[in-house]
């Protein structure tokens, strides 16, 4: 008998559970209330696209190239420079980070400082021509990050430059 009734009491006690959880109706819900409010529908709303991300001047090359063991502009770079200059002037918002990049001879610390000289090199050019200093920085990466692993002159030749890179 005792057996008997402790099956009923639970029996009862899930039968009441399940009653208190179901809601009477579904226009009780309160997600049904505030959902279905108002028959209007409601326009959705899309964001803008993003703006495009500046790349420097169409047409112009991002990168200037140096000389053994130099870090002055060539006169054939000088128009690469002017030209980033003009694109910065114009683009307030625009900055730019100068990459300066050595080939794989001489020591690591030299090179850094040689990539390091590049960049400034070309960031003191830019601000010569009215771009902003606050908007120009520059950093060395050295022999990190070579454009060729040729251990040919053409091959360093091309490691041995100063990357516009835009933010």
């Amino acid at each position: 008998m005792k057996k008997n009734f402790r099956i009923l009491a639970i029996v009862a006690l899930g039968a009441s559970l399940v009653a208190c959880s179901t809601p009477k109706s579904g226009r009780d819900d309160a997600t049904y209330y505030y959902s279905n409010k108002g028959a209007a529908a409601v326009a959705k709303v899309e964001p803008p696209p993003p703006a495009p991300l500046t790349n420097g001047p169409v047409g112009v090359p991002k990168i200037v190239y140096f000389d053994f063991d130099k870090y002055n502009i060539r006169a054939q770079d000088q128009r690469i420079v002017e030209a980033h200059a003009s694109f910065l002037k114009n683009r307030p918002a625009s900055r730019v980070v100068i990459e300066g990049h050595t080939d794989s001879r001489g020591g690591r610390e030299y090179n850094l400082a040689l990539g390091q000289r590049r960049s400034e090199s070309v960031q003191r050019a830019l601000t010569q021509l009215g771009v902003p200093a606050e908007r120009v920085e520059a950093i060395s990466w050295g022999i990190e990050k070579p454009a060729s692993q040729e251990t040919t002159e053409e091959g360093y030749q091309l490691n041995r430059r100063a990357e516009f890179s835009y933010r």
